[in-house]
């Protein structure tokens, strides 16, 4: 089978478990090892050890015409299901900030070199780039990703910042690494991070934080503004203090969230 991604980090053997999984369509409780090969485009010998595999992990069981899905796999929905949940949560915050600041906020977590966005709530502006949720940007060009990089340990860090970036957009910023570590060491100093049209021209923002129960940076929150509107006195003065604010409720919430017994154990 021809390797699909030339990316080093790429797991082949990981992208084919899940290829048996979700070979499975609706109403099919059992496949034969024959038909799970040809769906997934596996040799059978390869299908059998991944089904093999899965039946070790709990995830399949063997029958009599082949293998069948075990209740199991839902966990890996309610995974998903558990880290929504608490952006879902949170979200009331994140619409209070606007109403409070009148620009966009969000929140983002983050992933390799890149932050990935997981919640957000716009106001209707025109700006130079586009965001949603699962939109990547590289995280040290960002706010959301300098309140995050500032406060791993140095091995973290490190292996974040040579990690190849999957978002597809350069920054307008280009510094060297040195560079990086002398911007992230203020964010740590003063607790916040700031961006001055280093992602992109046209746009400012400043973010914070947001920690667990155990004092672990496990995301951040920002506010996005144009440049042409907000002066970069304006975000530290005005919008700084309600970030600053919300901190604070969203990670009481983070803390209530996390100290309910999960649905997955």
């Amino acid at each position: 089978m021809t390797r699909r991604s030339e990316t080093p980090d790429f797991i082949e053997a990981l992208a084919r478990g899940l290829d048996v999984i979700v070979a499975f369509k609706a109403g099919e409780v059992e496949l034969s090892l024959p038909v799970l090969a040809s769906r997934t485009g596996l040799a059978r010998p390869t299908a059998r050890r991944i089904a093999l595999t899965l039946e070790e992990l709990g995830y399949m069981r063997a029958t009599n015409v082949g293998y069948a899905l075990t209740a199991k796999v839902l966990d890996l929905g309610l995974a998903y299901t558990a880290s929504q949940g608490l952006w879902q949560l949170v979200r009331p915050h994140l619409t209070d900030l606007v109403q409070l600041t009148n620009e966009s906020c969000s929140i983002a977590q983050l992933d390799g070199s890149d932050i990935i966005y997981v919640a957000r709530v716009a106001v209707p502006k025109i700006v130079g780039i586009s965001v949603h949720i699962g939109t990547r940007f590289p995280a040290y060009a960002t706010s959301l990703g300098k309140a995050i990089l500032a406060f791993l340990t140095p091995e973290e860090l490190s292996e974040a910042l040579h990690s190849p970036s999957r978002a597809g957009v350069s920054a307008s910023w280009q510094p060297s690494e040195e560079e990086i570590l002398a911007d992230l060491s203020q964010v740590r100093e003063r607790g916040w991070a700031l961006t001055d049209q280093q992602l992109a021209l046209g746009i400012r923002s400043v973010a914070v934080p947001l920690r667990d129960t155990a004092g672990r940076v496990i995301a951040s929150m920002n506010v996005n503004a144009s440049a042409a509107e907000t002066s970069v006195n304006d975000l530290v003065q005005r919008h700084l203090p309600a970030l600053l604010e919300k901190q604070g409720a969203i990670q009481a919430d983070i803390a209530r969230f996390m100290s309910i017994p999960s649905q997955i154990a």
